[in-house]
């Protein structure tokens, strides 16, 4: 790991310096618009997951083509993280999201105004799924830019709230929403309130305040190739990357497959958004808390550890359970604990590469996550007369591989436990 110079060292002891960063009251605003277009990009994504079924008869399509709605996302963030990555970082986290937040906002409403013509349905969702890195791989970045060190995993960690927020609705107002109403209306609801809080966005974010929230030096950053190259040389690193392509690739698969992974067992798509919603929300709470831990004792390794095995009882319930109670208290247990692994390990994957830009580093996590679309491709196929079982071992198989992985990261050596950080609430903020 590359160290700062000691000159930087030297400018973060000198006591006239610690007035030079502060953080400002403004980036709680600038977070909260963030939060609300990845809110709204997640519940994009979700829409269709809680309603394969009744999706397939409206479209007139296999349950497959439904499931490649969601896929889709995948497959484009795997060709465009870099690249976007590359634009986060040479022109800034707001003129990025702000892209993103544009395409998401246009290509909604058209999936709206697609009506039940699925073939303009597919091309609006791609459009949508091209947003999609322009939002997630700024996550990172925009904590290092208005939070201090102390705050960044819980920053990180609130937007991961917001992402599962925005899934979370989707799974349980869908379901509810097409009792009353078709498929296409939905979406054009969903469209106009992703296009709202696009808008919001552009109105009220800012790049940067006025002064960084971290002592002199701390806030250079390698050049983005530079960066990757520094990056991709650092074993913990590349280690946490198998890490998030399995916890991604268990996330996105059971958020994608919820439906027919429970159907077999006699569960109703009701049923299905309301586990769904479940796994969401313990998420939420897990993505909430967690990080406030991690960030308070400064250990990352251990809450990776942590929330990896406590992982585990929640997904053998949710492969075996045959009534809706105990199914309900896996899917918390599960979401708890395998959705806090995200924003701790993007944190951790911001220090572990300093001082690799954290858009790259940010990029190149999601990238991998983003990757595991194979996985959700290869639960469908390994399902055995609808049954998804034999996917779920191989989800447990890979929580274990999870393990003994994490068992070999260290905690990166802390850059900027320096003097206390200025706080800026009333002055200000650009």
């Amino acid at each position: 790991m590359t160290d700062i110079s000691a000159d930087a060292v030297a400018k973060t002891q000198d006591p006239a310096n610690a007035k030079q960063y502060k953080v400002y009251g403004y980036r709680w605003v600038v977070l909260a618009t963030f939060m609300l277009i990845n809110l709204s990009i997640q519940l994009l994504w979700i829409t269709y997951a809680p309603i394969t079924n009744p999706a397939a008869s409206y479209y007139h399509v296999s349950e497959l083509y439904i499931g490649a709605l969601s896929m889709s996302f995948m497959v484009a963030f795997i060709p465009l993280s870099i690249p976007v990555s590359w634009i986060i970082d040479t022109f800034g986290f707001r003129l990025a999201a702000s892209i993103g937040a544009v395409l998401m906002g246009v290509f909604a409403l058209a999936r709206g105004f697609a009506g039940a013509n699925f073939t303009f349905v597919f091309l609006s969702t791609i459009g949508i799924g091209i947003a999609q890195p322009f939002l997630l791989n700024t996550w990172t970045t925009l904590a290092a830019k208005w939070f201090s060190i102390d705050e960044r995993a819980t920053a990180v960690g609130l937007i991961t709230v917001a992402n599962l927020i925005g899934a979370a609705v989707g799974m349980v107002v869908t379901p509810i929403l097409i009792q009353s109403m078709s498929i296409a209306q939905v979406q054009f609801i969903y469209g106009a309130v992703s296009a709202a809080t696009s808008v919001l966005f552009l109105i009220f974010a800012r790049e940067k305040p006025a002064t960084p929230p971290c002592p002199p030096g701390h806030d250079v950053r390698a050049l983005m190739w530079d960066g990757l190259k520094h990056a991709l040389q650092i074993k913990p690193f590349m280690l946490f990357m198998v890490v998030a392509f399995i916890a991604l690739g268990l996330f996105n698969g059971l958020s994608t497959w919820i439906q027919v992974i429970i159907q077999p067992r006699g569960f109703t798509p009701e049923d299905a958004g309301i586990v769904g919603a479940v796994f969401l929300v313990s998420g939420i709470l897990g993505a909430g808390i967690m990080p406030i831990f991690s960030d308070k004792h400064r250990k990352r390794q251990r809450y990776l550890f942590i929330s990896i095995i406590g992982s585990a009882p929640g997904m053998l319930g949710l492969t075996f359970a045959t009534t809706l109670p105990v199914l309900l208290i896996s899917a918390f247990v599960l979401g708890f604990f395998l959705i806090s692994t995200f924003p701790i390990g993007m944190q951790y994957a911001a220090e572990i590469t300093y001082p690799t830009p954290e858009g790259t580093s940010n990029g190149l996590i999601q990238l991998f996550g983003q990757a595991s679309v194979v996985f959700v491709l290869i639960m469908q196929l390994v399902s055995v007369n609808g049954s998804f079982t034999p996917a779920m071992f191989m989800s447990i198989g890979l929580l274990v591989v999870c393990i003994a992985v994490i068992s070999q990261l260290k905690d990166a050596k802390p850059v900027d436990l320096q003097p206390a950080v200025v706080s800026a609430n009333t002055e200000n903020a650009v």
